[in-house]
């Protein structure tokens, strides 16, 4: 078999388009979590611990630093220890990781519905009951 042949195979497998397309929505959703963490979250959050920018809070690591500067003027003048758009991404990995969770338990919950076997039938004679029965009544005409 051709290497184009055997690739053609592999790229039109079912499995291969499924990862594709969940390549494709999955960087759409996180561009939606994102979104919901830097503009509706953190906004939030940075009001509730008193008009914090998560983004531009950082630590000094020079003298020449001042307080008050923007993260990008302190890091023209010195060492900065950015911490804030650490903890931004993480609240919006965690907010993904949540997410994912959830559709994953409610997929296994569907799963789990069509897989629970149909009630049995009530049990009748077996085979070798039937035919004991033919053969007993055949013995007795």
């Amino acid at each position: 078999m051709g290497f184009i042949k055997e690739f053609k195979e592999f790229a039109l497998k079912g499995n291969v388009m499924d990862m594709a397309v969940g390549v494709i929505i999955g960087g759409a959703f996180g561009k939606i979590v994102s979104s919901l963490v830097d503009d509706i979250i953190m906004p939030l959050v940075g009001k509730v611990l008193g008009n914090a920018d998560f983004t531009n809070l950082y630590i000094p690591l020079s003298d020449k630093i001042t307080e008050g500067l923007s993260l990008e003027k302190a890091r023209e003048l010195g060492s900065v220890f950015a911490y804030g758009q650490f903890c931004q991404n993480v609240i919006d990995f965690l907010i993904v990781a949540l997410c994912i969770f959830l559709m994953i338990k409610a997929m296994n919950k569907l799963n789990r519905k069509k897989e629970e076997p149909a009630p049995e039938a009530p049990a009748g004679p077996t085979q070798e009951e039937l035919l004991t029965e033919i053969r007993d009544l055949l013995k007795k005409k």
